[in-house]
This record gives C-alpha cells, sequence and structure tokens, in this order.
C-alpha cells in the first residue's frame, strides 16, 4: 500500500494503481479518454492530465503515471497531486480544444448523442469557442461487419477498440494506421469482424465513431424505459439491460458483474433483439385435419383435456427447452406430478448430467472468476469460445498474465489461445494419464489446477463414463482440494444448472428426453424444446414464443413469453441464482409461460396450489431453499469422490464434437432474427474461404 495526497486529502491505495485510480479513489473526477481499466493503458488521448507537486513544471497524464513513480517532499513529506489547479484546467482545455478541430460536431445525428463521454466532457471541461479556423479533416467510413457502424471521421484514435479486440476478443483485428493527419483505425483489407465479441467496442468507443449497426436511428436513450435483467443465450447468465420503448426491445447493453461477465457481453447476446419481434406465436393453435389452425384459450385447453383424458399418467412427458425459468419448469412438473406422471426431463441433448450425483457434478464449481486463480487448465469436450464466449474471454485474461498452460480433448477448435492438443474423443481421455504424461504431470504439479468438461461430451451412450472419468481425472491431478475445487461443467443452455436443481429429470423406471422424443410417450409437453425432434406418434402441446422447430411439429400451440417479457429465475453454470425482470409485455394473447400451466392445471382437474409468480415462487423456495437465495452457494465437493468410483475406465471411444454447430443460431430467438442469420452467413463464408 501506498500514501499519497489528492488535492489535499491523504488517501491510502495499492502501489500499482495509477495516479488516475488514486485520485478516483480520493474521491476526485478525472477525465478521460484512452483509459479504461480493463484494458492496458496506451496514454493517447491526454485528456486525464494532473499536476504532481514537485514534479516538472507540465501536467502529467495521470494513466500512465504509476503511485510507485513519485518520490516523497525533501523532509519526506507525502507526494501529493492536485487536479483542479488553474494550470490542469488550461490544459484540459487546450486538450479538448485540439480533440474538437477535426471532430464533426454531428450531435444532432448521431447515435451516440445523449450518452456520449466527448459530449459530457466537453461541457464539463472544455471551452466555449475554438480559436481554429481551418478546414476539418474527413475520413472514409470502413465497413468492419454487420454489426458495428463507422463513422470515422469522430474518431479520437483513443485505440479502445483496438486494445479490446486484441487483449480480451483474442484476435487483432483492428489497428491503426497511418501517422499524423493520415492515422485512421480499420480493419484488415476492411474486411468483416469475426469475434464473437466485437459488438463491446461500441460500448468503449467514446465517441460515436463505432456505433450500433442494427440500432442506427432507432431510438434516443431518453426515450426508452431501462430494465435491469439476465441473459439466456448461453449458461454464463451475463448482467444485462433491456432498453424497451413500449412493447418493443430497442437493443441490450451489458450491466458490470466482475463475478459473472465484468462488463462484456457477446455479439448474440447484444443483437438478438430483433429475433424477439419477428415469427412470434401471439395466439393459441389447434391442429385441424392436420393443418395449425388459430383458436382461443378454452379451444386449446378443450383439445388438450380431450386428450389427457384417455391416456394413463405414465404415457405422459414434458421436456424443458435451453431458455425455459426454473418458475415454469417447476409449475410443469407439479402438473405432471398431479397426472400421475414423472417423465420430465431438462436435457433436450441427452446428457447423463444428473442431480443425484450430488450438485457439485454440474455446475461450474471454481467459479468464473476463479479461471483467474488458476494455473493450468484442461478442456474435455469443450469449445467455450462458441459455448460460452464471455468466459472463454476470461480464460484468454489469465493466459495473458502468463503461465497458464491450456490443454485439449476434443476439436482441435481454435480457442483465441494456444492450446496443447492432447486427442480427439473419449479414448484420448481414458488414457489421458498413461499417453500424455507430460500435460498430465503438468497438471499434477499445479496449484490449482482445473478442468472443464463439456455439456455435449456428457451425451449419448458415453456420457455418464466420461463424467466419472473426468471426476476421476480430477482428483487424481488434484484439481479438487481443500479450499479448492477446480472440476466444472460448461453448460451452454440458461435451463439446465435450475432444471437440475429442481430434479427435473426422470424419476425412477421413467423416460429421458431422448426416449420421449422417440415415441415414448403419448402426450408430450414440450416447454419451448426447439432443439428436439420429436418422431411422429406423440400429441404434442407446444409452449413457446416462436414459430420454430417445435411449434411446427406441435399439435397444440399455447404462445408464451420471451425472456424479456416474465420475471423468471434463472441459474448460471457456476449455481449462480438470478433473477431476470420483466421489460416488455407478451404479444397479443401470448401469456408468462407459469400462468399458462397454471390455467391449464385447472381445466384437466389437477388445479396448483398458487395463483401469483409471489405465490409459486413461495412454495418453490420452501420445496428448494437453494434458488430462495439469490446468489452462488458453493457444493459440496465430497460427492465427486462417489462419483469418480464409478468411473469403469470402459469408453467407448467416440469423438468429442462441440454442441454448437452454429454460435449465431442457437436457439428459435436467434434464428428469427435477419441480424443473426447475416453474421452465420458471413461465419460460414469465412469457414469456407479459410478451408480453400
Amino acid at each position: 500500500m501506498a500514501k499519497i495526497k489528492v488535492d489535499g486529502t491523504e488517501v491510502e491505495v495499492p502501489d500499482h494503481y495509477t495516479l488516475l485510480q488514486a485520485a478516483e479513489e480520493a474521491g476526485a473526477e478525472i477525465p478521460r479518454f484512452c483509459f479504461h481499466e480493463r484494458l492496458s493503458v496506451a496514454g493517447n488521448c491526454r485528456m486525464c492530465l494532473v499536476e504532481v507537486k514537485g514534479g516538472p513544471p507540465k501536467p502529467a497524464a495521470s494513466c500512465a503515471m504509476g503511485v510507485r513513480d513519485l518520490r516523497p517532499g525533501p523532509n519526506g513529506e507525502t507526494p501529493e497531486i492536485f487536479t483542479n489547479t488553474p494550470m490542469v484546467k488550461k490544459a484540459r482545455e487546450g486538450v479538448m480544444e485540439f480533440l474538437l478541430i477535426n471532430h464533426p460536431l454531428d450531435c444532432p445525428i448521431c447515435d451516440q448523442g445523449g450518452e456520449c463521454d466527448l459530449q459530457d466532457q466537453a461541457m464539463a471541461f472544455g471551452v466555449d469557442a475554438s480559436r481554429y479556423r481551418e478546414n476539418k479533416r474527413a475520413v472514409e467510413d470502413k465497413y468492419i461487419g454487420p454489426l458495428v457502424k463507422t463513422i470515422m471521421t469522430r474518431c479520437i484514435h483513443c485505440t479502445r477498440c483496438v486494445r479490446f479486440t486484441t487483449e480480451v476478443a483474442g484476435i487483432s483485428e483492428l489497428g491503426l494506421i497511418g501517422r499524423g493527419e493520415d492515422a485512421e483505425i480499420t480493419t484488415y483489407l476492411e474486411h468483416a469482424m469475426t469475434s464473437e465479441l466485437q459488438g463491446n467496442v461500441i460500448d468503449l468507443c467514446p465517441v460515436g465513431a463505432l456505433t450500433s449497426r442494427p440500432y442506427a436511428f432507432q431510438a434516443r436513450p431518453w426515450e426508452l424505459t431501462k430494465t435491469e435483467t439476465v441473459d439466456v443465450m448461453d449458461a454464463v447468465g451475463s448482467s444485462i439491460r433491456v432498453d424497451s420503448r413500449g412493447r418493443e426491445v430497442m437493443r441490450i447493453l451489458p450491466r458490470a458483474n466482475d463475478d459473472v461477465n465484468e462488463e462484456w457481453i457477446s455479439d448474440k447476446t447484444r443483437f438478438i433483439w430483433d429475433g424477439l419481434r419477428t415469427q412470434r406465436l401471439d395466439r393459441p393453435y389447434v391442429r385441424r385435419n392436420g393443418r395449425l389452425e388459430a383458436a382461443t384459450w378454452p379451444e386449446a385447453f378443450a383439445a388438450i383435456q380431450s386428450k389427457l383424458a384417455g391416456v394413463a399418467g405414465s404415457r405422459v412427458g414434458a421436456v424443458a427447452g435451453d431458455l425455459a425459468a426454473v418458475e415454469e419448469m417447476w409449475a410443469l412438473k407439479q402438473l405432471l406430478a398431479g397426472l400421475g406422471s414423472s417423465n420430465v426431463d431438462c436435457r433436450q441433448d441427452g446428457s447423463r448430467l444428473n442431480p443425484a450425483f450430488g450438485r457439485a457434478s454440474y455446475v461450474f464449481n471454481s467459479g468464473i472468476a476463479g479461471i483467474e486463480h488458476a494455473d493450468a487448465l484442461l478442456l474435455i469436450g469443450s469449445n467455450p469460445r462458441f459455448e460460452a464466449s464471455v468466459l472463454n474471454a476470461r480464460i484468454l485474461k489469465r493466459v495473458r498474465q502468463g503461465n497458464f498452460p491450456v490443454g485439449l480433448i476434443g476439436e482441435a477448435a481454435n480457442l483465441r489461445y494456444r492450446t496443447t492438443y492432447l486427442g480427439a474423443g473419449s479414448a484420448s481421455l481414458g488414457n489421458f494419464a498413461a499417453d500424455n504424461s507430460e500435460f498430465f504431470d503438468v497438471l499434477s504439479k499445479a496449484e490449482r489446477p482445473m478442468i472443464i468438461v463439456g455439456g455435449n461430451a456428457l451425451t449419448g451412450d458415453d456420457g455418464a463414463e466420461v463424467l466419472a472419468s473426468a471426476a476421476a481425472l480430477a482428483r487424481a491431478v488434484g484439481a479438487v482440494s481443500e479450499g479448492w475445487n477446480g472440476f466444472n461443467i460448461l453448460h451452454s443452455a440458461a435451463s439446465r444448472v435450475g432444471g437440475l436443481d429442481i430434479g427435473f429429470v426422470p424419476g425412477e423406471g421413467s423416460v429421458s428426453a431422448v426416449e420421449m422424443a422417440a415415441g415414448g410417450v403419448d402426450v408430450l409437453f414440450n416447454l419451448g424444446a426447439d432443439e428436439l425432434d420429436v418422431a411422429a406418434g406423440p400429441f404434442v402441446i407446444y409452449i413457446g414464443t416462436h414459430g420454430d422447430k417445435g411449434a411446427h411439429r406441435a399439435d397444440v400451440i399455447l404462445p408464451g413469453a420471451a425472456y424479456t417479457e416474465k420475471s423468471g429465475t434463472y441459474v448460471n453454470l457456476e449455481g449462480r441464482v438470478q433473477v431476470g425482470q420483466r421489460a416488455a409485455f407478451p404479444p397479443g394473447e401470448a401469456r408468462e409461460d407459469w400462468a399458462i400451466v397454471r390455467a391449464l392445471s385447472a381445466v384437466v382437474g389437477q388445479t396448483l396450489p398458487f395463483d401469483s409468480l409471489m405465490a409459486l415462487r413461495v412454495a418453490l423456495h420452501k420445496a428448494h431453499p437453494v434458488l430462495a437465495r439469490e446468489g452462488r452457494e458453493l457444493a459440496d465437493a465430497s460427492v465427486l469422490a462417489d462419483l469418480s468410483q464409478q468411473a469403469t475406465g470402459k469408453l467407448a471411444g467416440a469423438a468429442f464434437v462441440s454442441g454448437v454447430a452454429d454460435f449465431y443460431l442457437t436457439n428459435p430467438i436467434a434464428r428469427a432474427s435477419k441480424v443473426m442469420a447475416e453474421c452465420s452467413r458471413l461465419a460460414q463464408q469465412a469457414h469456407v474461404e479459410a478451408a480453400e
């Protein structure tokens, strides 16, 4: 720790702090354009100037000077800086005047207007007139893809976007070329950016040179209602803010959460909002004479009631999709129990995870932030770049810190960082200790080794054995020890951990989702499971939001609410309980999913004992107390000992394949989005070009 005086106030700060961070710790406001807490220091803009007592007779850039660079006074006095002296004020006004020389000052037509750092700091630290009358510089706009719009004349060369793509996204897609007046930010040969995190440069850009192309000219920030909620595009559970106007979601932005997503979100999370408007189910439908026809709610419920009347409870089943909230899954499970059925499953991909093995067997035990404390990593059947892009950025962050070997068993994919390839499938996992003794030794010698098992590696006949083998390996290398649990499951479905927490899996002697889809039941409740191929035979009741695969196969459609249109509990991959809030209302006659299940229960004679979301949650929390406490609770690691003992070593040797075939089209909302369709097309085109 170091002591420093800021404008006469003495504070104690870590000695690795910059003067800018120390000044903010003391409550002083320091303007900046290029500095960002999560990026390397560039020192480009010079807006953060301060005066150092006893220093040179000129202001110093506070972002590029550290507290440890200061020297005490001649008599050992505490080092002192000033942030509001006449010298500092004049210097900042001069810097702002220079920045505005070539800026187009097109605020009335700029999408950044109203939330622009340049506007705010020009008002607070600038002057009211410019002494320059020369012609402004003009720069040609660049095409960098369908997500980010460029107006490069506004660019002030802060290089935040360049540093982000290199340091956080892991691919140097933006750079600065030219010198002096000819300097400009561009991509290589103006190709579209390929990073799954590229949209974050929109938030980073302080002047509106990079804005959202899909959102361009849609709304002003003061027109929007802002709702803090949770993302469900993957299992990370990123903190987001949904901005809506009336009944429409206009954009989605990240919220800072150091434990989960820091302040980044994936492009799928950010640009999915146009899919919330299109191909929506806004009224019930009933299949008559082979065709789906619009119906009223009573007609739809009557069709379900008449079908259930002659079916035994053991022939009724329910499958929950990847976007379902805990409340509707629990309500549907209670309804099935009333009908005499335990055929419920939240694992539409056929995963062999089971709550009977204990919570530590299906969560990301170390926590996302725990990645930064690990010192070796083994990925098994996982592609975190596509399955959890923000989590992959956290792995890259740890790789950049050094001394972090990463081994990979599975697809030899480009993860944006260097990996040691150790094999393609379960055979490599079974022989890992013998065949890959070098990396096995690396894991064994690490103080905090980490193993990440991809959810898709746990599907199929080999799934349970892969899980047990991975748990045994984790114990063998010391990944599970006192104070550290590095055994992690990487899910890609937002609903998976919550479903496992409430036991939304088949009971004893019941059938799984895959078996139900193959005809193992006569009546199937499909709660938004649009990635499931249901064979001919079962009578399918689809509760969902979009006219996707599930709706096409349905015999009765009950229109539900999307994640932005309801309040729901979601448990992310690390077991963190989070509550998403409603930002808009469902279209037409669509209703919240739990309310649909409750209304249907009364019609079929199995009335559920709650009439409101609050009453439902009271019953849910009583049955599952872990869901009553928002936040993350550590799972009992002792259960992994029992799980590891189930490993027989008999692995079929099948190759691991990622469960995400197309990052941009993983769920019905994404498949309804024109923006995501364009991104998917460009990604496939780039893949073909790379192959050639």
